[in-house]
């Protein structure tokens, strides 16, 4: 352990197991040296198991709806009291579509379901930032990270309205990152993840043949929920205060291929 974090407090939302990439940034900024609170809805927790991870953490879970701007208000009220202060990093690993959820495919939406999946997956940010800055909760040279997908950018089979909502995701955290860093030096990413195996990734159709292909496509293989950790890490750290506005792709360099010797090889066999 490097102590990167020595000194610092957070708040981490969407832990819901072991699974959640949000559980594994939990258990690294505990071995940093940070303090923090823990965050998910009410259903999450009650089926989850995010309790066990903050007995493991030392800290505490505060229910809240990342929609809900009185529910947000608590949250960072109650993390400010829990910590005593100010907080310095906040991550945002929360997604969800009922249209994937229901099969419902990309020319065949049901618009509320569309809307929903807008409002938890991307609107959210928006609101986790705003309430942020109208409290003054964060601390001069935060950092705010958000978890995204390239499906923000390409078409990916089966991703469906998510791939909009992470658009939108990846434009707030543009635009409120010039308003967070001219204001108040807080900088303010997002993180273009490999397709990883959590509880909402396996909603994915035909998740565990993308996860083989982008690892074949990628030179250095898929990215890891763990390795993902070490990433935000390191962008909640001192080490990247000039590090703002960006969609920082964690792909194993998936995101600047076309083809690969391994995916190309497997499509040959399939012609033979």
């Amino acid at each position: 352990m490097y102590n990167l974090l020595k000194g610092k407090k957070g708040i981490i939302f969407g832990a819901l197991n072991e699974s959640s990439i949000a559980w594994r940034v939990a258990e690294r900024a505990y071995e940093e040296g940070a303090i923090f609170t823990l965050t998910n809805t009410p259903v999450s927790i009650r089926f989850g198991t995010i309790n066990d991870l903050a007995k493991k953490c030392k800290t505490e879970v505060i229910p809240a709806d990342a929609t809900n701007l009185s529910d947000l208000e608590n949250l960072f009220t109650k993390s400010m009291d829990i910590l005593g202060g100010k907080v310095d990093f906040v991550l945002h690993s929360i997604g969800m579509s009922l249209n994937v959820r229901k099969g419902r495919v990309y020319d065949n939406l049901d618009y509320d379901y569309f809307k929903k999946t807008l409002d938890i997956s991307a609107l959210s940010f928006h609101k986790v930032l705003q309430v942020a800055k109208k409290l003054d909760a964060i601390n001069d040279w935060g950092s705010v990270v958000a978890l995204s997908y390239i499906a923000a950018q390409r078409t990916l089979y089966g991703y469906n309205d998510m791939a909009d909502a992470k658009s939108v995701l990846e434009s707030i955290a543009r635009s409120f990152g010039y308003i967070y860093g001219r204001e108040k030096k807080i900088r303010v990413n997002t993180i273009s993840q490999s397709p990883t195996l959590t509880t909402a990734g396996s909603g994915v159709k035909g998740m565990e043949n993308l996860m083989d292909f982008t690892e074949r496509m990628s030179p250095l293989g898929n990215a890891s929920a763990d390795e993902c950790a070490d990433y935000c890490i390191t962008l909640f750290s001192d080490l990247t205060k000039k590090v703002t506005m960006q969609n920082l792709f964690h792909d194993g360099g998936f995101s600047n291929m076309g083809m690969s010797y391994k995916a190309m090889s497997q499509y040959n066999k399939s012609l033979e």
